[in-house]
């Protein structure tokens, strides 16, 4: 049996708009895209990307968008991004765009990239403080966001006395 292979785009949905940020869902998002694909690439493009397509992850508080399709597509994937002008929910329509953050083979790496990216963001903000209180909720967020690896439990470990 063959393995297909994916592409995961990670992507975050920038808008001025507050109310949009409530309005993402998955549903959405991916009409949204399938319907820029379309628009750019036509119908084979539209083919070609919706084998595996999937909108993997997303958060609507932070923005954060996971999108998964084959290997093969991708590019026609990230090339059809940048048309996505609006988010339509509830006969209303949001302005917004989606930038892209980052382009993996698996979920994973697409973790460790968002983290990272998400660290360097607390660090922007730190150096824009202009009070105390400010800073230090800060520091706290980006301590919050370091991985650390489990401590095994003590007992687990034995001690090797050479009595059995």
């Amino acid at each position: 049996m063959v393995r297909f292979k994916n592409r995961y785009v990670l992507c975050e949905v920038v808008s001025e708009d507050p109310r949009c940020r409530q309005c993402i869902e998955d549903r959405v998002l991916g009409l949204a895209v399938r319907d820029a694909i379309t628009r750019v690439h036509g119908d084979y493009g539209l083919a070609c990307c919706s084998i595996s397509f999937t909108v993997k992850y997303l958060n609507a508080y932070t923005g954060t968008v996971l999108l998964r399709c084959r290997k093969d597509s991708y590019r026609l994937l990230c090339s059809a991004l940048p048309f996505v002008r609006y988010l339509e929910s509830r006969g209303q329509r949001y302005p917004c765009f989606l930038n892209t953050l980052h382009v993996g083979g698996t979920i994973r790496t697409c973790q460790k990239f968002l983290i990272q990216y998400n660290r360097a963001q607390l660090l922007r903000l730190l150096q824009n403080c202009t009070n105390e209180e400010e800073r230090q909720c800060i520091q706290k967020s980006l301590l919050s966001c370091s991985l650390t690896e489990e401590q095994s439990e003590s007992g687990d470990e034995e001690d090797d006395d050479g009595t059995e």
